[in-house]
């Protein structure tokens, strides 16, 4: 369990990273990270830290299109853990 918990810290700290980053990027007006990327960063474990990123940085937390998708990537994983947890033995 613990390899799992630091994944998802590394998986958080690279998705925060990506939200800074790709902020920082729109307001200079220069090429963006993509939402794909994004959202491909936060189905594998980095949910956490986007959206502390998102509250952070005050980035894509308007546009509802891309919440819909974090918020369902949200909940794929929290259904995931406490089906893991309901069905251990």
């Amino acid at each position: 369990m613990r390899s799992v918990i630091v994944y998802y810290v590394l998986m958080s700290a690279l998705a925060f990273a990506m939200y800074w980053v790709d902020k920082r990027r729109a307001t200079r007006g220069i090429w963006r990270i993509s939402e794909g990327t994004l959202h491909t960063i936060e189905l594998l474990g980095g949910w956490p830290g986007a959206w502390i990123g998102q509250r952070i940085f005050r980035h894509k937390w308007r546009k509802p299109q891309y919440l819909v998708v974090f918020w369902v990537i949200v909940t794929v994983h929290v259904v995931g853990w406490v089906l893991y947890f309901a069905l251990a033995p």
